[in-house]
């Protein structure tokens, strides 16, 4: 299976979050690095800067997670930098939304990684998110977690 994983669970490989084991667990399973387009560069870097306003962690605990980040995605043994057809991807996503937001209330940015899921030919999608999980299982995507 080809995993694509949403900003949810890449965050809870770098926050303490109740996911977290969940989300290591199945990296050790799976053992091969995730997609990293440049909108989960946006998602995660800034879910990490946010973790900072809500007090769930501090500035210097920001800054090394994001740090991490960054060392994942050179050694691309957890992380890998791929890009998307931006277009297609967008085309994709306003048709899962004409096709099942009235029914699931998917967010604009749930129907972009769905849509990034089925561009990069994944079969298989990783989220903590109930709501996007259901568009992903609509979309015809495997969801595992």
């Amino acid at each position: 299976m080809k995993p694509y994983a949403d900003a949810s669970f890449i965050v809870a490989l770098y926050l303490q979050q109740e996911s977290s084991p969940v989300a290591v667990a199945f990296m050790q399973r799976h053992g091969a690095p995730l997609p990293f387009t440049p909108w989960h560069r946006l998602e995660v870097r800034n879910a990490l800067r946010l973790a900072v306003f809500h007090k769930l962690i501090d500035v210097p605990q920001s800054k090394t997670q994001l740090k991490q980040l960054e060392v994942d995605l050179q050694d691309e043994t957890l992380l890998e930098h791929t890009p998307v057809d931006w277009v297609a991807t967008l085309r994709e996503a306003e048709k899962l939304g004409a096709a099942h937001s009235e029914t699931l209330g998917c967010r604009s940015g749930d129907l972009f990684h769905v849509a990034a899921a089925l561009e990069l030919g994944c079969d298989q999608f990783l989220t903590f998110d109930e709501r996007q999980k259901r568009m992903a299982k609509a979309a015809g995507l495997a969801v595992k977690i």
